[in-house]
């Protein structure tokens, strides 16, 4: 088997024997190790088991052995699976194999001849979790950090004995919440929250864990200490209650499109009365068949753009152009502006300066920077020195005389071309002629913008998403003239905004919005058309869009909307229309087209349904979904074809990143490939068979 898994990087399992304290006496310790450092983490593929496989049989073998313990290298356990050979597997019986081999080699820890202990010194993610859940006894670092079940957020369920021996060892609630729930809301635990929740059975501080952990492991086996767990309640409404949350959430997330935390459920499910064998037996079965669904497929796909590509942008010049930005300056000082200050001066801990047309607008931008700041120091995110500190970074003033000493400076101002022109044309004026200058626009031209200035190749494209300090994506837009320096800055400075940048060719409205611009107008001129809003609105589901598309529109802001429309209807008027009932909207200042009852619940508002002009030729769910789709495919070829990015992945990147489509179309184009819509409008698919689908 690990042939499928050709790189794989063997994590060694090393075995010495350790003399127990009080005279307890010999326990031979496992330490897991890939001979990397902490920032390549333990993983176990194949050859990992084997090496763990054989460690257990010396282990078990150590003369006198009273205990066998557990851990990993400094400040990892192991992170789980090795994932990177999944994309080969073509069959389900070698699927099945994998989940099998992993269950003989962990079972092993808890069924061998003598008691053990897993000393969780670090991250212990997924079969890292899962090695420690084996274990007879165990211990977990205070300091440990990135604790979990991840599974299901990767399309997967823990299929190495986690589904059945976390219910069963600290109850279905925990369980629910560990398995199901926090994957999918990507939260991860610590050390604090392991032992408070049962999963631990003891908890250490300080550099000597691993002393106080062999200390502790003595006084357990001299009977000296007595490990009391709680009783689990086995009771059939308990867990249908716990089951029942936990389907909501994976609705809420996921909304039916990706099958992983569906199975996960129905495993901790059957864990109430099923026996070891048989729940390991129903793991190796849900994995198998997991890992043979396109879903799964395209959900690591997307896994793995987020991690490594977003990590390594394609495209970008070599960062030793970069400039250093010792001082940053914002045009505006609006809701956007004064997000962005906060965070520039966050991350990167230097002066930022917001200017605005008058003394009341900067004090306001000021409030709301200091207001955020007390709130961080309120939840403890941040030090009352931190504060202080980063208060002082961000100042504000009416002239723009205030960025003569900046390296950097953005434009956040109104999405008009003629401001942005002479807003810019006001900057270059009094700074440097190194000064990188950078547009937050999210639909006009960054060439056009610069054209009239004297220095073009200074201006790039810094495209935020709302909420800035949440979103991680940020379209940077390479203009006519931008020259590399300025781009390698760009690049810098949203690296160390920790934002996950993509390199995009200046174009209408880029990537993000292009493309949700172009759906919103399907569902929309469906509309128009006559189709009630209710069934355009649910008819898109399968994209797995963040939200449906008029509940979309409301946070977005039909005004904003409509002004992107229009953009892109002048650019490409034949595949971007213009809709009078959007126009009526907009006019008649309505902010969405639902009203909301006190528990959420959308209802058409009358007004607008009155205002807005309909048609007499209504589509199905099914015909609004099938233009829409074809729209995508369509738009998404042609910018291709433009060279907007370099590649799908990145198309399906700022899909992921900049809207939180669901991973398991893994952005869009996985999804248009399997359900055959990109051949059909385009002639091909986008991604080779295999890339993330299961192969053919």
């Amino acid at each position: 088997m690990s042939d499928l898994f050709p790189d794989e990087v063997v994590t060694k399992a090393y075995v010495r024997q350790v003399d127990l304290p009080l005279g307890a006496g010999r326990l031979a310790l496992v330490t897991l190790d890939n001979g990397h450092d902490h920032t390549k983490p333990n993983t176990l593929g194949p050859q990992s088991l084997a090496e763990l496989d054989r460690a257990l049989d010396d282990a078990f073998a150590v003369p006198d052995v009273v205990a066998v313990g557990i851990t990993g290298k400094p400040f990892i356990l192991a992170a789980g699976a090795d994932l990177k050979g999944i994309a080969l597997l073509r069959d389900r019986e070698t699927a099945r194999g994998i989940a099998q081999l992993g269950h003989r080699v962990l079972r092993r820890l808890g069924e061998g001849p003598v008691p053990t202990f897993a000393f969780v010194n670090g991250m212990a993610l997924g079969g890292g979790l899962e090695v420690a859940l084996h274990c007879t006894y165990r211990t977990v670092s205070s300091a440990a950090q990135g604790i979990a079940l991840p599974e299901a957020f990767i399309g997967l369920i823990p299929g190495w004995g986690g589904a059945w021996l976390l219910p069963n060892l600290v109850g279905i609630d925990t369980a629910v919440t560990v398995v199901v729930e926090n994957p999918l809301n990507t939260k991860v635990l610590g050390g604090p929250q392991v032992r408070q929740l049962g999963i631990a059975d003891e908890m250490f501080d300080g550099a000597d864990f691993l002393e106080q952990s062999l200390r502790w492991a003595a006084q357990v086996l001299r009977g000296d200490l007595d490990v009391v767990r709680p009783e689990i309640d086995r009771s059939e409404q308990d867990w249908a209650a716990a089951l029942a949350r936990g389907k909501a959430a994976a609705d809420g997330k996921v909304r039916g499109l990706s099958p992983a935390p569906y199975r996960a459920l129905d495993l901790l499910a059957a864990a109430r009365t099923t026996t070891r064998d048989e729940g390991f037996a129903a793991e190796d079965d849900a994995l198998a068949d997991l890992l043979m669904t396109d879903e799964t497929r395209a959900t690591l796909y997307a896994f793995d753009l987020v991690q490594r590509r977003a990590k390594r942008p394609v495209g970008v010049p070599d960062r030793s152009l970069a400039r250093p930005v010792t001082k940053v300056g914002i045009v505006g000082a609006g809701l956007m502006a004064s997000q962005l200050a906060l965070l520039l001066a966050r991350r990167l801990e230097v002066p930022v300066v917001m200017t605005d047309l008058d003394q009341a607008r900067v004090d306001k931008g000021l409030a709301w920077v200091t207001g955020e700041v007390d709130k961080m120091l309120g939840k403890g995110r941040v030090s009352a020195d931190k504060a202080n500190r980063l208060k002082a970074l961000v100042s504000g003033a009416t002239d723009k005389a205030a960025f003569a000493d900046a390296d950097f400076v953005i434009e956040a101002v109104f999405e008009e071309l003629e401001v942005k022109q002479q807003v810019f044309a006001d900057v270059e004026a009094v700074v440097s002629a190194e000064c990188v200058l950078a547009t937050n626009t999210s639909s006009l031209s960054v060439t056009e913008m610069a054209a009239p200035l004297e220095h073009p190749e200074r201006v790039v494209g810094f495209h935020f998403f709302n909420p800035v300090a949440v979103l991680p994506l940020l379209e940077v837009v390479r203009g006519e003239r931008t020259d590399d320096a300025a781009l390698a800055t760009a690049f810098e400075v949203g690296k160390r905004l920790r934002k996950s940048c993509v390199l995009v060719k200046d174009a209408p409205a880029f990537v993000f919005n292009r493309l949700l611009s172009r759906a919103l107008g399907e569902v929309i001129g469906a509309v128009d058309e006559g189709t009630p809003f209710e069934v355009a609105d649910r008819a898109v589901a399968p994209l797995g869009m963040p939200l449906p598309p008029f509940v979309l529109l409301q946070l977005v802001g039909p005004a904003v909307a409509l002004h992107t429309a229009e953009t892109l209807h002048g650019a490409f008027p034949e595949r971007f229309g213009t809709s009078p009932g959007m126009q009526k909207l907009v006019a008649a200042g309505k902010g969405s087209v639902y009203l909301w009852d006190d528990k959420g619940r959308p209802s058409v508002d009358p007004d607008v349904a009155e205002l807005w002009p309909q048609g007499d030729a209504p589509l199905t769910a099914e015909q609004v979904l099938e233009r829409t789709r074809r729209a995508l495919a369509e738009e998404i070829r042609i910018m291709l074809d433009g060279g907007v990015v370099a590649e799908p992945q990145d198309v399906d990147l700022c899909l992921l990143l900049g809207g939180g489509f669901v991973f398991s179309n893994g952005g869009a184009t996985p999804y248009l490939d399997r359900t055959g819509v990109s051949e059909a409008v385009t002639g091909r698919r986008f991604l080779p068979r295999g890339v993330a689908d299961v192969p053919a």
